[in-house]
């Protein structure tokens, strides 16, 4: 097999390591690309199993812009959310379908530390042993076991517990666009959890509410107010709001005549209420989002 040809049997693994630990595809996407960069210099040769050599490679730069971005999602403007995938679209099988990729799951991730981050990824999410990550991170096997025991109960004591089947999550989110675009108020505070949070972030480029949203009258009022006020100069008629798979499970897109405007997605509780969202509008985020659709990138 030639040096393309095993990176591209190994592409979209690297671009699902890279986006969890980053929770950004176009950081991930950067990654995979400087991975390709290094595979290409790289005495092959010596190399026995490309597929251990190409996740060090690509653990090693996730790390490294994870490192360099946690100032900037120190300082940023109201909450910081992952960059949402659809189930469609390039590497989307690799980084969708499971709840390691849900959203809930990389605001968790957001928690750690970037080595435990890295090494939970490499170890709980795609089987590698110690002994590869602590190749790829460039630590002990001792100190690879601490940090994922310590992601390990970290994860595990915020991940959402007893979530309902994947057929009433979809249901629940069908019955909550009707009532969103319906103006259902009622509905809508049937399909909540009384202590629903609703987390936006439009990263200051858009106005989205800087902190989160508590409460089920206040999110479902949030809601209902969809179809009537025009939002990012889309007027509500212009306005379209479609059911797809987002991180893994059911999520709104909503679209104007010309781009992505944002995305929803849901946490569930066992019965099937909604727990939280996540309503990602920052233009930066939804490039991946409107490539996957076909639309012309969202305008800055």
């Amino acid at each position: 097999m030639t040096g393309p040809e095993a990176f591209q049997q190994h592409r979209k693994l690297l671009f699902a390591v890279a986006y969890r630990i980053l929770g950004s595809a176009a950081d991930a996407e950067d990654a995979v690309q400087d991975a390709w960069l290094k595979w290409s210099a790289a005495d092959r040769s010596q190399v026995a199993d490309p597929k251990a050599y190409l996740a060090r490679i690509v653990s090693n730069l996730a790390l490294e812009r994870l490192r360099s971005a946690r100032h900037q999602r120190e300082t940023y403007v109201g909450p910081w959310l992952p960059e949402p995938i659809l189930a469609t679209g390039d590497g989307a099988d690799a980084v969708t379908g499971a709840e390691s990729v849900s959203m809930a799951m990389l605001v968790v991730l957001e928690t750690l530390s970037p080595l435990e981050r890295a090494v939970f990824v490499l170890k709980d999410v795609f089987g590698f042993s110690h002994a590869e990550i602590a190749e790829a991170v460039d630590r002990t096997e001792a100190a690879v076991r601490q940090a994922a025991h310590r992601a390990r109960e970290h994860v595990r004591a915020r991940r959402p517990r007893f979530p309902a089947d994947r057929g009433k999550q979809r249901e629940v989110t069908e019955r909550f666009l009707a009532a969103a675009t319906g103006g259902d108020v009622n509905t809508l505070m049937d399909l909540l959890s009384p202590d629903v949070t609703l987390w936006t972030d439009g990263g200051g480029k858009v106005r989205q509410a800087l902190r989160p949203v508590a409460g089920a009258e206040t999110v479902a009022a949030w809601f209902a107010a969809i179809g009537t006020v025009t939002y990012q100069g889309v007027a509500p008629a212009d306005m379209v709001a479609e059911l797809t798979g987002i991180n893994g499970g059911p999520g709104l897109v909503f679209r104007g005549p010309d781009r992505v405007i944002a995305t929803v997605t849901f946490d569930f509780d066992a019965d099937g209420r909604i727990t939280s969202l996540h309503n990602v509008a920052n233009p930066d985020k939804l490039g991946a989002v409107a490539r996957a659709l076909g639309v012309p990138g969202p305008v800055a």
